[in-house]
């Protein structure tokens, strides 16, 4: 499906909170003789970053690549500090970049900057723009339709015409907009679409802002459901929910698998999440930095081609994401590996567990 094309509209610039710049982290250093692999990622602010995908895209370029070294940085959600961070790596004499970005308009000179000194650069996981090698994520519009068809079954029969708030992810993201498009072609011609929000950082907090203020300007009784963009959001959500003691909670939506999220949904608070198998993604990003390093296409490495606001036919993976409910979490996230249900299932949650079969 070489031919096929994904048009992923890039959000408007976002404030974000003002950190100190930081620069490239533990893993750094240049390789001697080998190459070295740049790694660039957004946040800590959602877990998966730093607990699943670097270490694994760590792993992988070691065991595709032994005297290749990584150089790591964190943006901790500031563009800014990305942009030194990505500089630094350039001019440090990086083989490759993968950059997940943390504001594509703002990234977009540094990824030119790369270009002109020949690095190439992988986009991982959000699509960057200017004149990027390659992308791999998963299907940002299967990821909100998966959501919105969830949110659905959860609302039973609320789900013909019954009220949405909709807590959205920050819109300097280009994945936001493309789950939102995902979520809102299956949610337009069912449900009300009460309010909608947009999270700067994903971060929890104002994403208790934002219900907050629905429950305030709607009442309770008129939600019968929350589309959050992900997990860390979904937090925030359920806390103001429980803190305005509305009973019984409407689903809510999620993404990323986090622990505390397949708790959540074990204990009955949050309706689901998009698990996304975090090696297939780190594992393709792995190969086509390492590609692209020794000087390789990455033809057999890519499935179709998007476009970004800059650039065309940028070669791609688009990977399937998975929805996660009670009655999936053994047969995707424990087989997977992802979670023990040791982990899961914490002594308070071990009666819940034991309801839906999740048992050893």
């Amino acid at each position: 499906m070489r031919g096929r094309r994904w048009r992923v509209a890039a959000g408007l610039i976002a404030g974000v909170m003002a950190v100190s710049l930081a620069g490239c982290t533990e893993g750094s250093g240049e390789g001697e003789d080998g190459l070295t692999i740049g790694l660039l990622l957004p946040s800590r602010a959602v877990p998966r970053w730093e607990q699943s995908d670097k270490p694994l895209i760590e792993k992988r370029v070691k065991e595709l690549c032994s005297d290749c070294t990584v150089m790591y940085a964190n943006a901790e959600n500031d563009a800014a500090s990305q942009r030194q961070q990505m500089n630094s790596m350039i001019t440090r004499g990086a083989s490759v970049l993968i950059l997940d970005v943390v504001d594509p308009k703002a990234l977009r000179s540094s990824v030119r900057a790369a270009a002109r000194e020949g690095i190439p650069v992988v986009a991982y996981d959000r699509l960057a723009e200017g004149p990027i090698s390659g992308f791999v994520s998963f299907d940002g519009g299967e990821v909100g339709r998966l959501q919105g068809e969830a949110l659905l079954r959860g609302m039973g029969a609320r789900a013909d015409g019954g009220g949405v708030v909709m807590v959205n992810g920050d819109p300097s993201s280009p994945n936001a907009p493309w789950y939102e498009g995902g979520a809102r072609s299956v949610l337009q011609d069912k449900v009300q679409i009460l309010k909608s929000y947009n999270t700067l950082g994903w971060r929890t907090e104002n994403a208790h802002d934002h219900m907050s203020a629905a429950i305030s300007d709607l009442g309770p009784n008129r939600i019968d459901g929350v589309l959050a963009a992900n997990d860390s959001i979904a937090a925030g959500v359920i806390s103001a929910l429980k803190s305005a003691r509305v009973s019984p909670l409407p689903p809510v939506t999620g993404q990323d698998a986090d622990l505390d999220a397949v708790r959540r949904i074990v204990d009955g608070e949050q309706y689901m999440t998009v698990y996304k198998p975090f090696r297939q993604e780190t594992d393709a990003a792995a190969a086509m930095a390492v590609a692209l390093a020794r000087g390789n296409d990455l033809d057999a490495l890519v499935t179709t081609s998007v476009d970004s606001p800059t650039t065309k036919d940028v070669p791609a993976r688009l990977l399937d994401p998975v929805s996660v409910t009670q009655d999936t979490i053994g047969r995707t996230l424990v087989r997977d590996g992802v979670y023990t249900i040791d982990q899961i299932c914490t002594p308070k949650l071990r009666s819940a567990c034991d309801r839906i079969g999740l048992t050893r």
